[in-house]
């Protein structure tokens, strides 16, 4: 017993050895070699990661392809007739703002990952930030379970409307009427809030009584290099939304820049900042608008994806690429998108909506808020992959998404959700192992480089 004991020790330490080196590689391919992240930027990133599964998630998308990508899955859809995912869906990248037309919705609100790839890569994805979600929340194993399954079940009932021509995706839009429980009280809360809360809330009037942003540890001040990159590409930027708005060129009047730090997790690394323009002429400004410009690199799916020459002949601009993801799969995208080359790097626009804002999971008091929440969130992420095929003018697909992936799923869609219910609770599992290593390594990666060098006389 104790030669059996002393073996599956062996056995144990060897796979979680094993296990340590492909993260620590993976790591530092993606943030070393492909992201240039210097160190202290790669701490910052790896501090944020540390605090929970959830985090490190979110901040590892390219270890989660590394190991799906290289797993046969029975619901691929066909890889010569791909759909435009999203390609980092998780729970936090929902949320509400404002669309073009005005009014204040729910869905998804981040496209930096978009490519092309089979739809399945969002659905688990998904289904797994649901499962980490709920962890941190303690909800009982099956309930997290049902959870999950309700959101896929949600999925394969629309994309199946969509295919049977039912519905249209171009229509679909959810705001609050169309929503319930969690989602509904979101957007009521928006509703009523102010536009110039946003303003009012980062920025302050200078002694002269212009409007300018106000300095703190997220909002600080560019040097004159920054402002002059932005400046030097916001001509190119106004030139194009002028030309789609009707917009004069006082609108988009700069009144002041700054850098922007501490958003996200995966982004961290990335150069942002925020031009505050003029908009309409009101009282003290209020009434002024926050552009956000992100810089964005290429999609971490598209190194584990089928190379598509097409899609990357139209999209070289991976600005470009993010907005017309965004403009794809939103029926009421955002007014202000547009995108830019500074110094030779890729970035996109959009504006800083006062009204964007996350659901908050500490807010979910029993099981049915987790259920309504994840219907809704099915609901969107059928009509992205369907909206963003043929029905786009001028889209790269000639066939409907929707086709190909109710082909894919089949006639049992109870088979496909238990399927993907049992591989995304085990890919969790995974996670929450792999944190756990991702922190020791990570740690002692810290140490290592803040050791002092003693050099030897």
């Amino acid at each position: 017993m104790e030669m059996d004991n002393e073996l599956t020790g062996k056995v144990r330490h060897t796979q979680l050895k094993l296990r340590g080196l492909t993260i620590a590689q993976v790591l530092e391919e993606f943030d070393g070699r492909i992201m240039g992240l210097d160190h202290e930027k790669r701490m910052a990133k790896y501090r944020k990661m540390r605090t929970s599964p959830y985090l490190f998630f979110r901040g590892s998308a390219y270890l989660f392809y590394f190991d799906v990508g290289r797993e046969w899955f029975p619901y691929h859809s066909d890889p010569e007739r791909l759909t435009w995912i999203q390609g980092d869906l998780h729970f936090e990248n929902f949320g509400s703002f404002r669309s073009e037309k005005g009014r204040i919705v729910f869905d998804v609100n981040d496209f930096d990952e978009g490519c092309m790839g089979s739809y399945l890569y969002d659905v688990l994805r998904m289904s797994v930030s649901l499962f980490l979600a709920m962890s941190e929340k303690e909800l009982p194993a099956e309930e997290q379970r049902q959870v999950v399954y309700e959101y896929l079940h949600a999925y394969v009932k629309q994309i199946r409307k969509y295919a049977e021509r039912e519905e249209d995706p171009r229509f679909l839009v959810f705001d609050e009427q169309s929503t319930k429980g969690p989602v509904r009280k979101l957007l009521r809360k928006m509703e009523k809030l102010a536009a110039s809360n946003l303003i009012a809330g980062i920025t302050t009037l200078d002694d002269k009584g212009r409007r300018v942003f106000q300095w703190s540890e997220e909002i600080q001040r560019p040097t004159k290099a920054e402002k002059k990159m932005v400046m030097n590409g916001w001509a190119a930027y106004t030139e194009q939304r002028s030309i789609q708005t009707g917009m004069p060129e006082s609108y988009y009047r700069v009144k002041d820049i700054a850098v922007k730090h501490g958003s996200g997790t995966a982004s961290i690394g990335l150069d942002r900042f925020y031009v505050l323009i003029e908009g309409d002429t009101g009282h003290e400004g209020l009434d002024d608008i926050v552009i956000e410009i992100k810089e964005v690199r290429a999609p971490v799916p598209a190194y584990f994806m089928p190379y598509n020459e097409a899609f990357w002949d139209s999209f070289a601009h991976q600005g470009k690429r993010a907005i017309t993801t965004q403009q794809a799969m939103h029926h009421e995208a955002d007014p202000f998108l547009g995108y830019m080359t500074l110094n030779g790097r890729h970035f996109y626009a959009r504006e800083r909506s006062p009204y964007k804002k996350k659901l908050k999971t500490r807010k979910f008091e029993q099981l049915k808020d987790w259920i309504k929440t994840v219907e809704c969130m099915g609901q969107i992420t059928a009509k992205m992959h369907a909206r963003a095929d043929a029905d786009v003018q001028g889209g790269l697909l000639p066939y409907h998404s929707e086709d190909e992936i109710v082909r894919a799923i089949g006639k049992d869609a109870d088979a496909f959700c238990d399927y993907l219910t049992n591989r995304a609770f085990s890919y969790a599992k995974q996670v929450v192992e792999d944190h756990l290593l991702f922190k020791e390594w990570s740690e002692a990666l810290e140490q290592e480089q803040a050791a002092p060098v003693i050099v030897e006389s």
